[in-house]
């Protein structure tokens, strides 16, 4: 029709005013760097816990409802974010943001470092509290994150709320889709360049570590 061209028109003009505003900018890479960090190692943790730990298919199956578990946890926890009980405070939802992609980044360095160990290593690794630590933590940064993106989705130029959530949602998606394919192509990347499964596994995370920790500085 007539209109659409206009109506393309006002799209990218609104999607450029919100996208030179640093808050909604600075916010949109840190969704996609976190949720790329996310998403890329979601399919790699079962065969990695098969590989380096010898978890039959039930046993990891276990472990990433464990995982999910622990996110759950996670997400109650950050639902204290702003309150103050007895007299204790529990921080913003900035700070369960930084600290929860911090912890992210632990965890998974934790990961890394049982894939690059030797045997002996992985034989007393705590793998299961390890990706329970992980779930909280994703799950933490994950629900303050949602928790931030209502708040700041009123700040900035009037009118442009729905053009500010969209935005976000698309960098998000697009970031999990990204990952997952990122995560398990790197993997064989690895696996061909480095002639062995365990350390393929170990570079991978090592490489979402990264990606929390710089997530954790963008929303600081």
């Amino acid at each position: 029709t007539a209109d659409a061209p206009m109506t393309a028109l006002r799209f990218r003009q609104a999607l450029a005013q919100v996208w030179a505003e640093p808050d909604a900018r600075r916010f949109t890479v840190f969704v996609f760097v976190s949720m790329l960090a996310f998403s890329a190692q979601d399919l790699i943790l079962e065969p990695f816990a098969g590989v380096v730990f010898g978890f039959t298919p039930g046993e990891s199956t276990q472990l990433s409802g464990l995982q999910h578990g622990g996110t759950l946890a996670g997400m109650l926890l950050a639902s204290l974010a702003g309150r103050r009980l007895l007299g204790i405070a529990f921080g913003s939802l900035r700070t369960w943001i930084v600290w929860g992609c911090v912890a992210s980044g632990v965890a998974l360095a934790g990961l890394a470092l049982a894939g690059f160990g030797a045997a002996s290593l992985a034989a007393w690794w705590p793998l299961r509290a390890n990706v329970f630590a992980m779930g909280v933590a994703n799950g933490a940064f994950s629900i303050a994150a949602i928790g931030s993106m209502m708040a700041l989705a009123g700040q900035g130029r009037a009118a442009r709320e729905g053009t500010r959530m969209g935005l976000w949602g698309a960098a998000q998606a697009i970031a999990f889709g990204l990952g997952g394919i990122a995560g398990t192509a790197l993997c064989d990347v690895a696996r061909w360049v480095l002639g062995a499964a365990r350390p393929a596994y170990s570079v991978v995370f090592a490489i979402d570590a990264v990606l929390f920790l710089a997530a954790a500085a963008l929303a600081a």
